[in-house]
């Protein structure tokens, strides 16, 4: 199990790179959450405005 954490003298490279990753993308899911919802106030706001003129 030591021999697969070590990734063969290679754990100073491969642990922080599998770091940065889950942290790109749990950032990414974050912002296109935050942006999705942003979109569906903008689309509720313009159909609630388009039912008021008529």
């Amino acid at each position: 199990m030591n021999e697969f954490f070590a990734m063969g003298g290679y754990a100073a490279y491969v642990w922080p790179a599998y770091g940065v990753s889950i942290v790109a993308l749990i950032a990414v899911a974050i912002v296109s959450w935050r942006e999705m919802k942003r979109a569906e106030r903008l689309v509720d706001l313009s159909q609630k405005a388009e039912a008021s003129r008529r």
